[in-house]
């Protein structure tokens, strides 16, 4: 289901495909959104995607509150996860994503393609 956010008060209301959203944040959710981006948002490309677009909507969220960005290629079957600075590292098969925001050790890449 996707979660519904305004990152800004003046910006249209978006849509994040998967998210994450602490407990705390979530009992705030008013109008049926939630203000400002969730703490994890999950982007899956798609052939309407472009990836300026995509820079344009993590940039978004994360100068506004969120942790991380993760952008998943079913296609080239990666994960990047950008981080609240900017940095950015892709992960591929065979690899695990770090998910420390989730409160675990990790997750396969593989997994998330199974």
């Amino acid at each position: 289901m996707e979660l519904p956010f305004r990152a800004v008060a003046e910006y249209d209301l978006r849509a994040a495909d998967v998210a994450f959203v602490s407990k705390a944040r979530w009992d705030e959710v008013n109008d049926g959104y939630l203000f400002g981006p969730p703490e994890l948002v999950i982007e899956i490309v798609s052939p309407s995607n472009t990836k300026s677009q995509l820079r344009e909507y993590a940039a978004l969220c994360l100068a506004n509150g969120c942790k991380e960005f993760w952008t998943i290629d079913h296609k080239a079957r990666t994960v990047m996860v950008t981080n609240k600075n900017g940095q950015s590292v892709k992960y591929s098969t065979g690899m695990d994503v770090p998910t420390k925001l989730l409160g675990t050790a990790s997750l396969a890449v593989d997994q998330i393609f199974s």
